[in-house]
């Protein structure tokens, strides 16, 4: 993966899924300090931003699925760098309907992923920005299926 890191911009996907038990979302645990957080990365050479967030959740959640194309929102948080530093970054966030979960991926032996309902997932984020995100598709696919 060739990455092109142009300013504090990274993109994110925000994966789901509706089941009987209504939305779910699927959080992954971070690399460094196994904090529940969504896919996502600097932006990838050669992709669409809602390309390279789909990328981040193949390879750090092993999902793939439609993506939306406009982002859902956006959300800042302070990265934390090899040094000890942070670098405070913006996550353009774009819905991911998951429709096939990958058995082997390629971050499967850094990180964990877990299916919670939407309230459990904005219990356990570690970047409550996300929360909103999380409301705003719930509301988004909630009108969509009122119009059906």
């Amino acid at each position: 993966m060739t990455s092109v890191r142009t300013g504090n911009t990274q993109y994110g996907a925000l994966p789901y899924r509706v089941s009987g038990d209504g939305l779910q979302i699927l959080l992954i645990t971070s690399r460094d300090s196994g904090r529940w957080i969504i896919p996502k990365g600097w932006p990838i050479a050669g992709l669409s931003p809602s390309n390279s967030a789909a990328r981040e959740a193949l390879e750090e959640a092993g999902v793939t699925g439609n993506i939306s194309t406009d982002s859902i929102g956006t959300y800042s948080y302070d990265k934390r760098l090899a040094n000890d530093a942070t670098r405070s970054c913006d996550v353009a966030v774009f819905a991911l309907e998951v429709t096939e979960q990958h058995d082997t991926w390629p971050e499967q032996h850094q990180r964990r992923r877990e299916w919670l309902g939407v309230e459990e997932a904005g219990q356990r984020i570690s970047e409550a920005e996300v929360r909103p995100l999380m409301e705003k598709l719930r509301e988004q696919l909630a009108t969509r299926k009122s119009q059906r």
